[in-house]
């Protein structure tokens, strides 16, 4: 991934792992003219996974900066070209740093996209944001740059682009001078027109073309090829959800200080389902005609963020408890949400729940993520009129929806999968049958 002539060393952008391609230049954090040393970060990058800072590998004057903010770059492509320097001018660094920065480059790579790849195995751990691994002196700053807008998150960052915001002109209401969210997305509300006249329809020859990069790439690949190669059937039904918020109330009641949501509710019966109906725990070898069935279940969820959909991997679910699920669905929605979730956790799924009811929503004909082999939807939960031993009553009501890949089982075993999730919604207690 570099390249080395006698004077200046020209590294190009590295394999950035979990089957990634390309990356778009969020930030530079060096400039032309200053001194950097090996494993120094010096720019970070926006994949369709996270946002990741990327260390330099030598020591030197930064010569070029090839690509500029915003900018995507396709791995192998130049990035930074660093010219050597007098040896007194730098801090001595261990020679096993760059040794060690090129067989991480070089230490395998997954296939996997934010949660919509197309392995089980979890990825190698890639180090992120790290710091140089000897003491460097700040880079000194342009004089352009002197009074620039301190913004830590490159999501306010691109918030800011995306809406023609200018950093600069806002007054950062975070401490110690930081820019924050909210700040600019005030300054995208004052810059609203006041009408509420909906904006007319751009002419049939001059339609608005926005390209797919990123996540929404991502989810694009991740889609199609779904509904290219899974033949695919979706059965639902609705039910009657009131016994199981109040098991919820139970549990949380048991557990004081614990907020057990109902989402760690549907991912125990999920869990209690697939050891039941262990055809749908599974993926399919197209090449090799082959249905693979596995013993672990890796609960992926869907998450919405940000950047857009996700879909963090609960592994080992079927080892946690009720409360143990809880905590890990809220730990990794929050790593979701911030960016940070690692890519372990965005990939190796082998069934997935999609809580579309907090959109308010009461059905769906999910689409399941590739390549596993079934996903079951929850709606909203409603009061509705319910029937209750010959009296009609007011229940708290949702719609389950079960998409399954006809490939690895019949109606039969999908029917009965969706079943045993509905019995165990109405009678929570049909779950110590398992425990």
């Amino acid at each position: 991934m570099t390249t080395a002539t006698l004077d200046e060393q020209v590294f190009r952008l590295p394999d950035l792992g979990e089957g990634l391609t390309d990356a778009e230049i969020v930030e530079w954090k060096v400039a032309v003219g200053d001194t950097v040393t090996i494993d120094q970060i010096v720019v970070e990058v926006e994949t369709a996974k996270a946002a990741v800072e990327v260390p330099v590998p030598y020591a030197g004057t930064v010569l070029r900066l090839h690509a500029e903010a915003g900018t995507p770059l396709g791995v192998g492509e130049p990035l930074i070209t660093v010219g050597a320097v007098p040896a007194a001018s730098v801090p001595a660094v261990p020679e096993t740093a760059a040794e060690r920065y090129r067989e991480e480059e070089q230490a395998g790579s997954g296939n996997v996209l934010i949660g919509y790849g197309t392995g089980h195995e979890p990825a190698p751990r890639r180090r992120r944001r790290r710091t140089a691994a000897a003491p460097q002196a700040p880079a000194p700053a342009p004089v352009a740059q002197a009074h620039a807008p301190l913004v830590i998150s490159p999501l306010v960052r691109r918030l800011a682009r995306d809406h023609g915001i200018d950093l600069a002109a806002l007054a950062p209401s975070g401490q110690a001078g930081v820019v924050l969210r909210r700040d600019v997305e005030q300054a995208v509300a004052r810059q609203a027109p006041a009408s509420t006249e909906p904006a007319p329809a751009p002419a049939v020859d001059g339609p608005v073309r926005i390209p797919l990069r990123g996540i929404r790439k991502a989810v694009a690949d991740k889609l199609t090829r779904s509904r290219t190669e899974i033949p695919d059937a979706t059965t639902w039904v609705d039910v009657d959800a009131t016994g199981l918020l109040q098991a919820k109330r139970a549990l949380e009641a048991a557990e004081p200080g614990r907020r057990i949501g109902l989402l760690a509710l549907f991912a125990r019966i999920c869990v209690a389902g697939l050891r039941r109906y262990p055809e749908l725990n599974s993926t399919v070898d197209t090449e090799r005609r082959e249905i693979l069935r596995f013993d672990e279940v890796h609960l992926g969820f869907a998450a919405q963020t940000d950047r857009g959909l996700v879909v963090p991997v609960v592994r080992d679910a079927h080892q946690l408890t009720t409360v143990q699920l809880a905590a890990e669905l809220a730990r990794l929605t929050e790593l979701a949400r911030t960016g940070s979730l690692p890519p372990d956790r965005l990939t190796g799924g082998t069934f997935t729940l999609n809580n579309y009811g907090v959109f308010g929503v009461d059905g769906s004909t999910p689409i399941i993520n590739h390549p596993e082999a079934a996903l079951l939807g929850v709606g909203r939960i409603v009061d509705k009129p319910w029937v209750v031993d010959g009296e009609l009553t007011v229940r708290k009501v949702t719609q389950l929806s079960f998409s399954f890949d006809h490939r690895v089982c019949d109606g039969g075993t999908a029917g009965g999968f969706l079943r045993f999730v509905a019995d165990c919604v109405e009678r929570p207690a049909v779950l110590l049958a398992d425990i």
